[in-house]
C-alpha cells in the first residue's frame, strides 16, 4: 500500500513539474533518469524546476532542532531550556531535548551532522573547540550558550558579562569597607570562572589590595563544596571579612559554614552569590548577588540559529549580555575592627 500512494505521489510530482515546464511527463522522467537525449536547455528548466520545488518543500517542513544541556535541568539550565523551548515553539520549531548529565560522555556532536536535526543549541558543552570546530566545518548550524571554554571565532556563542558583573560585586563589598575579601572560584579552566575571577582581582587591585592563595578556593558549584570551602577559610586567623562565590549554591553553603561557627551574617561576614536563581531568596539572610539574563540567553540563542537556518549569518557571533547586581540582606558594612 506504502509502494502504491508513493508511485501516486511520484506521478502528481512528475505531472506538476512538466505543466511548469511546459515539456511532457516522459521528457521530465527522462531528465530525472539522467538520459542523454534530451535537449541541453530543456534539461537545464527541468532541473530548475526541481530545485524550486525541493525548496519550497523544506521550507514547509517543520524544522527539528537538537538541545543538549548534559546536566541536572535546575533552577540555573532549567530557565535557559525553558526559554529555548518557549521560542523554538515560537519560531514553529520542533525541539528535541536531551539533558542528563549522563550525557556529558556522549559522542552526539559527531553525530549531529548524520542525524535528522536541522540546527542545535549547545549548552555549556563539555566538549573542548576542536569539537565545534570540527562540527562548523562540517556546515552543520548551531549556537552555544554558556560556551565552557572560549567559543572558536566562527562559532555563534551567547553568554552573560561575567568579569563586570563580578567586579560590581567587588565594588559593592570594597564600597562596604570590604578589604579581606575570599573567594570561593568555580572549577579551574571554565570561562566563567576565569572571567569572575578576572573581574574580582581588577576592582581588588584598583582599590589597592591583592587576592593570596589563602584567599582563594576553587570547587565544584555546589551547596556542599561550597560548605566545605568556606569551612576551610573560616578557621584561619585572620578570617575575612567577606566571601563571593561562583555562583548561589556555593554562596549557600557558606551561609551554612558560618552558621556552624557561630559566625551572624552580615554583620560578621557578607556573603555574595551569583546567577540570581530563586534559592538566592529562599535562604536567610536573602543572598546579595549577580542576576544572569537565563531568558533572554535562551531566546536570543534561538533567535541566532533562526537567521542561520534561513541562510543568514548571525548578528554577531559572541554576544555578551548584560549582568545586574541584587543587593540583599547578607552583605553590609565591615565590622569594627574588621579588614
Amino acid at each position: 500500500m506504502e509502494r502504491k500512494i508513493e508511485a501516486v505521489k511520484q506521478r502528481a510530482s512528475l505531472r506538476d513539474i512538466a505543466a511548469e515546464t511546459g515539456v511532457s511527463v516522459a521528457t521530465v522522467s527522462r531528465v530525472l533518469n539522467d538520459h542523454v537525449n534530451v535537449a541541453p536547455r530543456t534539461r537545464d528548466l527541468v532541473l530548475q524546476a526541481v530545485e524550486r520545488r525541493r525548496s519550497e518543500t523544506a521550507a514547509l517542513r517543520t524544522r527539528t532542532v537538537y538541545v543538549r544541556c548534559p546536566y541536572v535541568l535546575t533552577d540555573y539550565f532549567g530557565l535557559i531550556v525553558s526559554s529555548v523551548a518557549e521560542g523554538a515553539k515560537l519560531h514553529g520549531l520542533r525541539l528535541v531535548l536531551d539533558a542528563g548529565e549522563s550525557g556529558q560522555s556522549s559522542d552526539a556532536l559527531r553525530r549531529l551532522p548524520e542525524g535528522d536535526a536541522d540546527g542545535a543549541i549547545l549548552i555549556l558543552p563539555p566538549e573542548e573547540g576542536d569539537a565545534l570546530v570540527a562540527l562548523s566545518a562540517a556546515g552543520f548550524p548551531f549556537v552555544v550558550v554558556d560556551p565552557r571554554t572560549p567559543p572558536p571565532p566562527d562559532v555563534a556563542a551567547v553568554s552573560a558579562a561575567h568579569f563586570s558583573g563580578a567586579r560590581a560585586v567587588a565594588d559593592h563589598l570594597i564600597g562596604l569597607g570590604h578589604r579581606d575579601i575570599a573567594v570561593i572560584a568555580g572549577p579551574e579552566e571554565w570561562l566563567a570562572g576565569d572571567a569572575r575571577l578576572a573581574g574580582h582581582r581588577a576592582a581588588l587591585a584598583q582599590a589597592g589590595v591583592l587576592l593570596s592563595a589563602d584567599r582563594l578556593r576553587h570547587v565544584e558549584p555546589t551547596v556542599a563544596q561550597g560548605r566545605l570551602a568556606a569551612a576551610e577559610l573560616l578557621r584561619v586567623s585572620p578570617r575575612p571579612s567577606a566571601v563571593v562565590c561562583f555562583n548561589d549554591k556555593v554562596a549557600v553553603g557558606v551561609l551554612q559554614a558560618a552558621r556552624e561557627v557561630g559566625l551572624r551574617v552580615p554583620s560578621e561576614l557578607s556573603v555574595v552569590g551569583f546567577d540570581d536563581i530563586d534559592l538566592a531568596e529562599a535562604v536567610w539572610p536573602g543572598l546579595t548577588t549577580v542576576r544572569q539574563p537565563l531568558v533572554e540567553m535562551g531566546r536570543i540563542a534561538v533567535a541566532q540559529l533562526m537567521r542561520v537556518l534561513d541562510g543568514h549569518s548571525p548578528a554577531a557571533l559572541h554576544i555578551e549580555l548584560a549582568t545586574t547586581l541584587v543587593v540583599r540582606g547578607s552583605t553590609g558594612a565591615v565590622s569594627p575592627g574588621g579588614s
